[in-house]
């Protein structure tokens, strides 16, 4: 469902309730010069704050657009019903003691209470409109009154406020908190937010996505805006979930999943809140999506050095200027300077405005994006005036190109913020902090998500069973998969009499063990099934030809997900699978060209890819088993995992040569 929250967001008037809290919200909404009526609400007192209190919600003057609730949890419940009736536009519900302290049955409550009226929370900070000064807000904040800007939406009201006191000239238009979320969502409140013209991106610190499709659809709502979305996500790490006792369960944990399912849906995502703030500015500027090809440019070799080194692991790739390129930068600046990226064009040029801005311009024209190291000194303690000529030739060659020109001070604060503010209003992003710099970069370059892409519907965790392997396999070829010609039984003379129709060597397991290996319970290389021993705790056995001519070991996992549906693991499989943890997650759908390109993102793809001589190995068979495998998954919903390890692939070909499927009971 969803709600207009306009009135809730964009207030004409505002009512409060509780008298220590209404008291600092009428005068946040004075600081800021929130121009309507705000209306507190007292059973006995006159007078709050300053202003007039009125006894009831019956007694004010007009159905109130939004109101500030800063009564306990239970009277909330009776305040929310009488808002709903008289028709109010919305509420925050700043009191605690629902669901996260065992009351699950009172937000029912407080849920029925407003009926179609929003309201945000409950335990929820409330709202912060600095476009128009209206805050339903009880402490203090950083920010300031704007004509246009980001929005920030938190699940933690503490650091949304550590946000708002950034002081790197981000211009920020709402800052709003969920709480328990009990009625309005993510998705929901995000896309309210964006349907304000004056708001031009959107980040967010996410504890929890709610709604995994309609995230998806705000994403791809927001990029067809030219808005872009970058996400905090917490709550990645393992201890976070519950494992189950497959590879594909480790390796595939929230952290995983929910990187994998940003990545699809085109949302840059970020480790931390400088970064945060960094990408929001590029979005501000430039929208939701920079080009990947980038260069740099400083007056010191150390600089770019360390801009050559701090890049690495972010995957940027400084490619060198064309021919055209370094003729002119030679021109220019001398045959002493050596013309590369990152580009040291030393001093010659220092203080001089017309040579600075042709040669910032010259580099920039063969890429998409640029980056110009530069550190003002602190105008307390000195002079920062010789560095304009540089600040207006960094200007000025974005302007000339009409492609991002991006001043980086190498420490956050080597860049005052009244001098940020100032780039910005002109159409210039300053990154502050030059390895943060570049990881915003990196999520900036986030490509969009296909068109139409959703998750698969997500279902609870619920009880299931394992397939002996012989089951299994069973179930893989009937997908198309190959597996080794095999035979099974419940003892094993039945099976080495069973077995005589296959050809040596053997593998010989027994049934019923997740790790198999770890149990003891697989004998490889047979040349004979005579004289071996029993395998103590197997429910049977298995025996199958031995697969030659294997190249690479991959594992393959499917498993559904509560939150995002489905999710599909490759990596380097084996015994050591979690150990060398090298694997990507996708969220499916998805199609093969997809799952082809995100194994290329394995580190140890170019073993699989003919590396110095080696074989190449049938990646393409891989992939195809891979979608073979999701729509299985996709049309059979009692399957709740699926995991080959490994699959041996060929030169051409693959087979599955082990598998652990579980089902719902």
């Amino acid at each position: 469902m969803s709600r207009d929250l306009s009135r809730l967001l964009r207030p004409r008037h505002i009512a409060v309730l509780g008298s220590g809290w209404a008291v600092n919200v009428i005068d946040q909404c004075r600081k800021m010069g929130f121009e309507g009526p705000v209306w507190p609400i007292h059973p006995t007192k006159a007078e709050i704050g300053g202003l007039r209190a009125y006894p009831s919600i019956a007694a004010l003057p007009d159905a109130p657009d939004a109101t500030f609730i800063g009564v306990n949890r239970h009277a909330t419940v009776e305040v929310v019903t009488d808002l709903a009736s008289r028709g109010a536009g919305g509420a925050i519900c700043f009191a605690s003691g629902w669901t996260e302290a065992g009351e699950p049955e009172l937000q029912q409550r407080l849920v029925a209470a407003a009926g179609d009226m929003p309201v945000l929370g409950p335990n929820c900070y409330g709202v912060i409109n600095y476009l128009d000064g209206a805050l339903l807000w009880p402490d203090q904040h950083g920010g300031r009154r704007v004509e246009r800007g980001v929005a920030l939406l938190s699940q933690s009201s503490n650091i949304v406020i550590n946000l708002t006191m950034q002081a790197r000239g981000l211009p920020i238009a709402y800052v709003a908190c969920l709480g328990n979320a009990a009625q309005i969502g993510l998705a929901e409140l995000a896309g309210a937010l964006l349907a304000d013209e004056r708001v031009t991106a959107i980040g967010m610190y996410v504890e929890g996505i709610d709604d995994a499709p309609a995230f998806a659809a705000l994403a791809e709502a927001a990029r067809l805006a030219g808005k872009g979305i970058v996400c905090v996500k917490s709550g990645k790490t393992e201890a976070s979930r519950t494992a189950a006792a497959s590879h594909t369960a480790s390796l595939a944990g929230g952290g995983a999943a929910s990187s994998a399912f940003l990545r699809q849906a085109g949302v840059a995502e970020v480790s931390t809140l400088s970064e945060l703030l960094e990408v929001l500015k590029i979005f501000h500027v430039h929208g939701p999506q920079i080009g990947p090809r980038l260069c740099s440019c400083s007056c010191s070799g150390g600089e770019a050095g360390l801009v050559a080194d701090l890049a690495a692991p972010f995957g940027h790739a400084f490619e060198p200027p064309t021919d055209a390129q370094r003729q002119r930068l030679g021109e220019i600046l001398g045959p002493i300077v050596t013309i590369a990226n990152p580009l040291d064009y030393h001093t010659f040029i220092w203080g001089d405005g017309p040579r600075t801005e042709a040669v910032f311009t010259a580099m920039l024209e063969g890429y998409d994006a640029g980056i110009y190291i530069i550190d003002p000194p602190r105008p307390d303690r000195c002079d920062p005036s010789s560095f304009q000529p540089a600040v207006d030739a960094i200007v000025a060659a974005g302007k000339a190109t009409g492609k991002p020109a991006f001043p980086v001070a190498s420490l956050p604060e080597n860049f005052d913020e009244e001098r940020a503010i100032a780039l910005m209003e002109d159409g210039v992003a300053t990154l502050m902090g030059l390895e943060t710099a570049l990881g915003a970069l990196k999520a900036a370059m986030t490509p969009a998500g296909s068109p139409g892409w959703r998750p698969a519907p997500a279902s609870a965790p619920r009880e299931t069973r394992m397939l002996s392997e012989a089951d299994g396999k069973a179930l893989l070829a009937g997908a198309g998969i190959a597996v080794p010609r095999s035979v099974s039984g419940e003892t094993l003379a039945e099976v080495r009499d069973r077995a005589r129709g296959l050809t040596a060597p053997y593998a010989l397991k027994g049934l019923g063990f997740a790790h198999k290996t770890e149990a003891g319970a697989v004998r490889l290389g047979l040349a004979t099934l005579d004289d071996q021993p029993e395998m103590p705790g197997a429910a049977g056995y298995l025996v199958e030809e031995m697969v030659t001519g294997a190249v690479a070991e991959i594992l393959l996992g499917l498993r559904r997900d509560p939150v995002y549906g489905v999710t599909l693991t490759l990596g380097l499989g084996g015994v050591t699978a979690e150990v060398l943890a090298d694997t990507v997650t996708l969220v499916l759908p998805a199609g093969r060209d997809e799952i082809l390109a995100s194994m290329r993102r394995l580190r140890l793809w170019p073993l699989l890819d003919g590396y110095r001589g080696r074989a190449r190995a049938d990646m393409e068979a891989v992939a195809d088993v891979a979608v073979a495998l999701g729509t299985l998954m996709l049309a059979r919903s009692e399957l709740e995992e699926i995991e080959i390890n490994p699959i041996l692939v060929r030169e051409e070909g693959a087979v599955a040569v082990d598998a652990l499927i579980r089902e719902a009971i």
